[in-house]
């Protein structure tokens, strides 16, 4: 699969969030996004970036920017990984892996010696006009927010 390259147009796509409401990106346009792929809701990794981005919220709105995080789980899941943590943004659910796809981060993984599809977990930062500012792939869960924010000039 294909990454984006930043300059290139981001994807729309309209996903449910965890109460069940849908986001779109189109509905985010004339502001920037910080948009994170995780594999699975309330696992190390996956709680380890969704709550470092919960703690830059203020510093990201202060930015305009504001945060959306896609995994596969469905909408009650996210809305039980969202209320244990205290997240406070949207997680959309993308159980067909259709945006995953469109991001280029859909793919084949290994773990244990087993072969399986599944998210590669990366981040992306769209900026007004709905273009890939910055994308970054395979990124590890500490570094979603130092690499936004150093995108921003906040390093």
């Amino acid at each position: 699969m294909s990454g984006l390259a930043k300059g290139q147009k981001a994807p729309d796509f309209t996903l449910s969030k965890q109460d069940g409401t849908a986001v779109s990106l189109a509905g985010h346009a004339g502001h920037k996004v910080l948009l994170y792929f995780y594999p699975k809701a309330d696992t190390p990794g996956c709680t380890t970036q969704s709550c470092a981005v919960r703690d830059a919220l203020g510093a990201l709105a202060t930015l305009g920017v504001a945060a959306l995080g896609i995994s596969p789980d469905a909408p009650p899941q996210q809305q039980r990984f969202d209320e244990k943590y205290n997240l406070g943004f949207p997680l959309l659910a993308d159980p067909d892996h259709a945006v995953a796809e469109a991001y280029g981060v859909w793919g084949e993984k290994t773990n244990y010696g087993k072969t399986y599809m599944g998210i590669i977990r990366s981040a992306f930062l769209v900026d007004e006009q709905g273009l890939i500012a910055e994308a970054w792939y395979k990124v590890s869960p500490g570094d979603t927010v130092p690499n936004v924010l150093a995108a921003l000039g906040q390093a």
